[in-house]
């Protein structure tokens, strides 16, 4: 493939170039805000780019989604969105795009992660109303925003799988009183150099049921992107998940 690279100069970016070169893919170009050296060029803004490629693959921020997207639907280009932080605006702006040309989006692009979703849903399900739902996720202490993306999106599978409308807590800090059976937990520790651990825990009455995720190195997500852009190539028009690829994945 080759490849568009937004956010070239960040951990990510780097880890992409790396995980390209292993594979046989090139990145023609890179998008950076604050770029850095490397082995191609990279531009302050999508206008100056000229390069021809197959995909845009996404590791910036939401900042400048506008541009990144109306470039790819000018040249036709699928795109891998690996951002996270997006607010109400920017969600209505990617599903508007997702009208003219494939995206890619997902909160996590580990396969493990995307398996952790899957049994804590289904987790969910079975241990029902008797048990409570904390999400703990733990990062790098140079990470922007709260709670991560994947948290977010365990808690929708969680939340999805009740008969109750649940409702999130983010943290808890005074007299709060006690817990009320619709709140999900959502707790975010940020130190150190941690990758990215996400932890689903199901507590009830006298035994506690733990599902989690512990990313060693970025490279997990760097290989997902590279997999999912290039499974987006061959796609129409649309908004896509991780889960959409692993339906094809699957026997």
């Amino acid at each position: 493939m080759k490849i568009i690279l937004c956010g070239a100069s960040g951990r990510m970016g780097k880890m992409v170039t790396e995980t390209a070169l292993e594979r046989g893919d090139t990145i023609v170009c890179g998008v950076d805000l604050f770029p850095k050296p490397a082995a191609y060029p990279i531009y302050t803004s999508f206008a100056e780019v000229s390069e021809k490629a197959d995909a845009i693959i996404d590791f910036s921020s939401a900042a400048g989604l506008y541009e990144r997207l109306e470039f790819a639907a000018e040249k036709n280009l699928p795109v891998v969105l690996a951002a996270t932080g997006y607010s109400e605006e920017d969600e209505a702006l990617v599903k508007k795009y997702a009208e003219r040309i494939p995206l890619f989006k997902t909160g996590n692009l580990s396969l493990g992660i995307n398996l952790l979703q899957l049994l804590a849903k289904q987790a969910a399900k079975i241990l029902g109303e008797n048990f409570d739902i904390e999400i703990i996720e733990r990062h790098h202490n140079q990470k922007k925003d709260a709670p991560s993306g994947t948290a977010l999106m365990l808690y929708e599978s969680v939340s999805n799988a009740s008969e109750e409308e649940m409702q999130a807590t983010y943290g808890r800090h005074g007299m709060v009183g006690a817990r009320r059976k619709q709140e999900i937990g959502i707790h975010a520790v940020r130190g150190g150099t941690i990758v990215g651990e996400h932890e689903v825990m199901f507590a009830g009455e006298d035994e506690i049921v733990t599902v989690a995720h512990s990313a060693r190195s970025r490279k997990v997500f760097a290989a997902g992107a590279l997999k999912a852009a290039k499974w987006l190539i061959a796609k129409p028009a649309g908004l896509y998940n991780m889960n959409d690829l692993l339906r094809e994945l699957m026997p």
